[in-house]
């Protein structure tokens, strides 16, 4: 009994330390996925023209997105032209983020295609990386002008109960 008791105590921490020390990389649960330069879960963001923190700077200094503007919208106070201009500025930004979101898939394949098939050296290297990144600021800028039209859109009370709906403590 004192041996099992043992056991238990000590088998836990040393399992711990084992898969702290293993050489498995993180990376190879994705080895065979869709692209493997992007999770699933990336992968599905880009599809649904999610935010994906990229708007941060705007949503930590006042500046409310229009998906959560809608979905507090009856807390907000919206007025109907409100509404209006916040849903049409959703729907902009969710195509545009859409569209962004498959080009920056296709990036990221064509990269992984060049090093799967060895036709890859500095010169392509620098071209796809500079033409994901230069997407990837697009796709930012597409979700941080959201953020700009909404906040030029609602009275600072809306903003200020905004804020506090999301959790946000700073003020203006």
């Amino acid at each position: 009994m004192r041996t099992w008791l043992i056991f238990l105590v000590i088998a836990p921490p040393i399992a711990g330390i084992a898969q702290e020390q293993s050489p498995r990389s993180l990376h190879a649960a994705h080895e065979m996925s869709e692209i493997p330069s992007l999770t699933p879960t990336e992968l599905e963001q880009l599809r649904n023209g999610d935010g994906m923190g990229l708007a941060r700077p705007a949503e930590l200094n006042h500046f409310p997105g229009p998906k959560h503007v809608l979905e507090l919208a009856p807390e907000l106070g919206l007025t109907p032209e409100q509404q209006t201009r916040a849903e049409e500025i959703f729907a902009e930004m969710q195509q545009r983020a859409r569209d962004l979101g498959e080009q920056i898939i296709e990036a990221e394949r064509h990269l992984n295609m060049q090093f799967a098939h060895r036709h890859v050296d500095e010169a392509a290297l620098r071209e796809s990386t500079a033409s994901i990144a230069e997407l990837y600021g697009r796709l930012r800028f597409a979700h941080l002008v959201a953020h700009l039209a909404v906040g030029s859109l609602l009275e600072a009370s809306q903003v200020e109960v905004y804020d506090g709906l999301r959790g946000y403590a700073g003020t203006r």
